[in-house]
């Protein structure tokens, strides 16, 4: 099943943070403008996003565009080692 992927970009003192990833089903994912991704279950997906809180709690990115890329660079490698 494909998920479209989703999170909030907060401003901080040094810099911006990603959390609440969110994972909606989706039968048209939307790889141009967003992150979308595969599963086999709905505990993979779980775990997933798990994983997107406990990388990205501590990191801060200079700006939105920043935070796009380190976000979808990762469940692109979490994908390709799956």
């Amino acid at each position: 099943m494909f998920y479209q992927l989703s999170w909030q970009t907060l401003p901080g003192t040094k810099g911006l943070s990603c959390s609440g990833f969110r994972a909606v089903p989706t039968k048209s994912p939307d790889t141009k403008r967003g992150v979308a991704f595969e599963c086999t279950s709905e505990a993979e997906c779980a775990d997933l996003m798990l994983k997107l809180e406990a990388h990205f709690g501590a990191q801060r990115f200079s700006n939105n565009a920043a935070a796009f890329e380190g976000v979808k660079a990762y469940v692109l490698e979490w994908s390709a080692k799956r």
